[in-house]
């Protein structure tokens, strides 16, 4: 059986390199659905697009007013409740599924475009495997609505990112049908090894399924995962769902972009390859038993032959040891089922990667057309995609941050700025519309941001690396090893800071200020107002002897008067302010958690306590005079910030305690956030839950002075 790979005469592999279609009549009962993939090519060929997506946009130019019927849709509850179905129910499944998920989601927001384009693999999927027994992983977890209304959780849909609601990523704690928890990216091929290795050392057979896309492709996690897997060739099915997307969303201000980095066109390059798996093990199992050297001659003829047949060479996963099948159309649900049930009863050992092609926002006429503007939502009309923005008389903060950069980019030619696929949710599609030359998406790729950016800051250049707190969680040995132990000028700016609602605890910014203020070089500051931050900003682009960073909150500014032309005016490092003159209590507050400090005293003015407010600016290097003072002159110093355990207020009891302000009779007590994960919700509940609202930090004064009474009125 080894040697009839050899047998390939050289014309058939000039035919298969010039026209792969033609192996269809030679071949087809050879190759692993071969024949479906070929049938498809020609029922789509009409409808396919230039770009190779077999996907077309709707021909109606609106959509539903009033949800549509779902009779078949109504009768599943679960996925074992799809076991009986024809292919031509699951098609009619596929249809309510995808208006249902339209029709939730306009009622909720979230994401949109990318639960869209995978309903027909979600449908497959449940079809063909048996979960919760069989794991079916989701990688980036905001493709999973499809996931959740298939797996018993339709009825709770329209809590979805609610407090007390559903979750907008899979999450164990939420059903057994959520294997993994993927609010972060690129994570599932690494999870779902651990899963089929766990399994074969427990001796059991069911299958792991890690479906990957959205982008999570391009952060190096996954080829680390990928290598591994093809050493370890324990069973697994990567299915890589190609939607064309690198960056979330990938678009500019000015319309899509093509997406960043080599792997997108190389994923559009690749052509199907698919030899019958079953020959090629039994092949290696005979010459296994020969053993030596002819085992070694079948692998390399077995390399060979796949180089012939796809036409142009071993894809890199097959090169990582994943037997590589596809492009697959994402849309169509009767090469998915037939596809997915021949991987399944293939008894053989090894990862197999399904490589399928979906569009985004697929059936949702306005997310076909922009998809960028569909990625994530906000609660919208179903006719006619008009999305209910509210409007307010402020701008986000991140807003904030992209025009005082721009401002600081004007005057420096040298200040560059960086994401890792998120221009719109950093603000630096602003930046990048102004200076498009200037600004980098390295794809979700935080680890390579960081040293890209230490590499430009060697070289002279001011970079800007705009990064999600939670995200910066990524790249945290980059960023100590590759940026401050080298003092190289950096500037990282931290969106996303503190609680941020709706997206959850996996993107709550709670640990920034902790991991990032122990580190030897690194200057830690944080606005406790869109003016400051942009004086921050050029604070930052200032500093050119060590690293800096800032963090800001998600959500919009207080309204206070901005610097003229938006140009900061850089602040002394090192150096806080008092904003209220008081007595006995003071309140040093750091970042955005000084307006509740404000509040906080205005709240206990009224039952006749004038406080002193203070807002520290730096965690590092602090204030000393500042706290000094304010330790020396009040009866009790409350640090307040909307941060982990471990923060800014650490670093003040220690300089309390080091100094000795601590040896008399002054108290000392931080408020910081919790030491446990806060869900989803609204911003104010979980402030509430926090502990962390004006009331909390008012009544926290009245307990520490003793009156409890006081205390009691303004919580109630």
């Amino acid at each position: 059986m080894a040697l009839c790979t050899l047998s390939f005469p050289a014309h058939f592999s000039q035919a298969a390199a010039s026209n792969p279609q033609r192996l269809t009549p030679q071949c087809s009962h050879l190759f692993l659905g071969v024949h479906l993939q070929c049938q498809s090519q020609q029922r789509s060929k009409a409808r396919k697009r230039p770009n190779g997506v077999c996907a077309s946009l709707s021909d109606r130019e609106e959509y539903h007013s009033q949800r549509p019927p779902t009779p078949l849709l109504d009768t599943i509850n679960y996925p074992i409740h799809m076991k009986n179905l024809s292919v031509k129910e699951l098609k009619q499944l596929a249809d309510e599924l995808r208006s249902d998920v339209v029709f939730n989601v306009s009622k909720t927001g979230g994401h949109l475009g990318s639960s869209l384009g995978v309903v027909e693999l979600t449908v497959a999927l449940h079809y063909v495997f048996n979960a919760p027994q069989d794991r079916i992983l989701w990688d980036v977890g905001h493709q999973s609505y499809p996931h959740k209304i298939l797996t018993g959780r339709r009825d709770q849909m329209h809590t979805m990112r609610q407090t007390d609601g559903l979750a907008g990523f899979t999450k164990r704690s939420e059903s057994e049908y959520d294997c993994f928890g993927t609010g972060h990216s690129s994570t599932t091929i690494s999870a779902g090894l651990g899963m089929a290795v766990g399994r074969d050392l427990k001796g059991k057979n069911n299958n792991v399924i890690a479906v990957i896309g959205d982008g999570a492709m391009t952060a190096g996690q996954a080829y680390e995962a990928m290598n591994n897997a093809g050493y370890l060739d324990s069973d697994m099915i990567v299915i890589l769902n190609d939607n064309k997307q690198v960056s979330l969303p990938t678009a500019t201000l000015d319309g899509p972009i093509p997406p960043v980095g080599a792997l997108s066109s190389a994923l559009s390059r690749l052509q199907s390859n698919r030899p019958l798996r079953e020959l090629r093990e039994v092949a290696k199992g005979v010459t296994k038993q020969i053993g030596g050297p002819m085992h070694e001659l079948a692998a390399k003829v077995d390399e060979y032959a796949r180089g012939m047949i796809s036409g142009s060479g071993s894809t890199l996963f097959e090169e990582l040891g994943l037997y590589y099948i596809g492009p697959v159309d994402g849309h169509n649900i009767d090469d998915l089922v037939a596809i997915l049930k021949e991987v399944k009863s293939t008894k053989t050992t090894g990862p197999v990667l399904i490589h399928v092609v979906t569009e985004k926002g697929r059936g949702y006429p306005y997310a076909e057309k922009a998809a960028d503007k569909y990625h994530g939502v906000t609660k919208f009309d179903p006719a006619t995609g008009k999305q209910f923005k509210s409007s307010a008389p402020t701008q986000s903060y991140t807003t904030y941050f992209a025009e005082a950069l721009i401002a600081e980019a004007e005057v420096d030619k040298d200040i560059v700025a960086i994401h890792a696929a998120m221009g719109g949710g950093t603000g630096l599609n602003l930046f990048h519309r102004r200076f498009p030359t200037r600004c980098f998406d390295v794809g979700i790729a935080e680890q390579h941001a960081v040293t890209f950016a230490a590499g430009l800051a060697c070289e002279g250049i001011k970079p800007f690396c705009a990064i999600y707190s939670s995200f910066m969680q990524r790249a945290y040995d980059q960023v100590v090893h590759d940026v401050d132990l080298q003092k190289l000028p950096v500037k990282f700016a931290m969106d996303r800071a503190g609680l941020v609602g709706a997206d959850g605890p996996t993107h709550c910014g709670a640990f920034d200020v902790t991991f990032m203020a122990c580190l030897p070089n690194m200057v830690v500051m944080a606005p406790a107002d869109e003016a400051e931050l942009f004086h921050m900003v050029a604070t930052a682009a200032a500093i050119d002897d060590r690293p800096s960073c800032f963090r800001y909150p998600r959500g919009n500014g207080v309204g206070v008067e901005l610097p003229p032309g938006n140009k900061g005016i850089p602040i002394e490092v090192g150096r806080g302010r008092i904003l209220i003159e008081g007595e006995r209590v003071a309140l040093l507050g750091y970042g955005t958690a000084v307006q509740s400090c404000l509040v906080a005293s205005s709240l206990l003015e009224q039952h006749g306590l004038r406080i002193t407010v203070a807002d520290a600016r730096f965690c590092k290097p602090l204030d000393h005079a500042l706290i000094r003072s304010l330790a020396k002159s009040h009866e009790v110093l409350i640090t307040v910030e909307e941060g982990s355990i471990g923060g800014f207020g650490s670093h003040v009891a220690q300089f309390l305690a080091l100094n000795g302000l601590l040896d008399g009779t002054t108290k000392w007590s931080p408020m910081v956030l919790p030491d446990r994960y806060i869900d989803h919700g609204a911003p104010a509940d979980q402030l509430a839950m926090a502990g962390l609202t004006p009331s909390h930090i008012a009544a926290t004064v009245f307990n520490i002075l003793g009156q409890t009474r006081e205390a009691l009125e303004i919580m109630s």
